[in-house]
């Protein structure tokens, strides 16, 4: 079984991330370490290295690995850095981020998920991170600016207040627009006073509440 195993989460690398463009070694490395089984929903434990979003609960999805290896390689985070990620779910986006930088500040809306991904995160003996449960549109004020900001889940429009949160020279992830043609899309900060733009690939995902598109009303 621990063949099987080993032998699925190479294939995903390889197969998967790899072919979707996703060349940065230490980014294949950590997709490849960090136990992404571990982190799956026991009822789709059989999928976990499928190139598939699997459902966690609240409407919220584990992404795809190739999607999670477009934001890791986008991001090019430094040992050092400090991350801000918007929408844990399950904890192992969390995980990889951690493993590829400084230290990681997490927020999930929904307690049990967190819950959840808090349990994950200590059985992989992540120690770098730390989840805050949160609404991260209407009352989530971390007090500090971070180098790399990634949203795991969609919005309809960037809001000012995530780019507030990244520091001159940092960069933010996010996946915007509506569906069913979003924008996954790296915005970057050279400066106190510019930003810049980096339309990455296309995709679909849920939104993250208080951030789906307006309402339209016909008649």
């Amino acid at each position: 079984m621990l063949m099987n195993t080993e032998l699925a989460r190479q294939n995903m690398v390889e197969n998967q991330v790899r072919t979707w463009e996703v060349l940065d070694a230490r980014v294949l490395d950590t997709l490849g370490a960090v136990r992404r089984e571990d982190f799956v929903p026991a009822r789709h434990r059989a999928l976990a290295f499928a190139d598939l979003a699997l459902p966690i609960g609240h409407g919220e999805v584990m992404l795809k690995p190739t999607i999670e290896g477009r934001i890791l390689q986008a991001l090019a985070l430094a040992p050092g850095e400090r991350v801000l990620e918007i929408g844990t779910g399950s904890g192992f986006l969390t995980a990889c981020l951690a493993r590829l930088a400084g230290s990681v500040v997490s927020v999930e809306q929904h307690a049990d998920l967190a819950e959840a991904a808090r349990a994950n995160l200590a059985a992989a003996q992540v120690r770098n991170a730390r989840i805050e449960v949160a609404d991260a549109i209407r009352d989530f004020s971390p007090g500090e600016s971070f180098d790399a900001v990634v949203v795991g889940a969609a919005v309809y429009a960037l809001p000012e207040s995530f780019q507030r949160w990244v520091k001159p020279g940092g960069r933010l992830f996010a996946v915007v627009g509506e569906s069913p043609a979003m924008q996954a899309t790296l915005y970057t900060h050279p400066d106190e006073t510019h930003w810049l733009s980096e339309s990455l690939f296309e995709t679909d995902l849920p939104y993250l509440r208080n951030a789906e598109p307006p309402r339209r009303f016909t008649l």
